[in-house]
């Protein structure tokens, strides 16, 4: 049975970087999928970008785009999640590497080609860890009731241990079969 882990946090818990350490912790791990963060100017967040872990990167969100989308004060790209994210997290090309996904957040939601492909992930014979934010959503909520995952909370008091426990039971799980992987 497939790994399957929802990584839950608050705003600025450390989600990103969570995962981020976790692809570190993970070297012969072959691997797929992608992080966010913010685009900080004079120190306030104007903006998020997007990056594969093969190394590919776009704004995804900035108060300069005007949208549609909008969420809160950032109008959303969703062609980033067409051109980056969704070829990351194709089933068929994921089997035998553990999808990382940060995040399951509102931004990224907004794109329905994106909701349909992790739901597509969700049941295929992959590992898969995804971030997602506490706040209540109906897309996410429905992946957190599922028997199948298992929702992991980061905190303060576990984020620095977490990336390495989460790495050191899915190193065992290694590769269950496919190519090589394209990181």
């Amino acid at each position: 049975m497939p790994t399957r882990i929802l990584l839950e946090g608050r705003p600025g818990a450390g989600k990103t970087t969570a995962l981020r350490r976790l692809a570190a912790l993970l070297p012969t791990r072959p691997l797929t999928g992608f992080t966010t963060e913010e685009i900080r100017q004079s120190g306030t967040r104007v903006g998020f970008a997007l990056e594969t872990l093969a190394g590919r990167r776009e704004v995804l969100a900035h108060v300069d785009l005007p949208g549609p989308p909008r969420v809160g004060k950032y109008g959303v790209d969703l062609g980033v999640m067409e051109r980056l994210a969704l070829p990351t997290l194709r089933p068929a090309e994921s089997v035998g590497r553990l999808v990382l996904i940060d995040e399951l957040g509102r931004m990224e939601l907004a794109c329905a080609a994106f909701r349909d492909a992790v739901d597509a992930l969700f049941v295929a014979e992959v590992d898969v860890v995804a971030t997602v934010h506490t706040h209540r959503d109906p897309f996410t909520d429905a992946l957190r009731r599922r028997a199948d995952i298992e929702v992991v909370h980061l905190t303060a008091a576990n984020r620095d241990v977490l990336p390495g426990e989460l790495a050191a039971r899915l190193q065992q799980l290694g590769p269950r079969q496919g190519p090589p992987a394209h990181r």
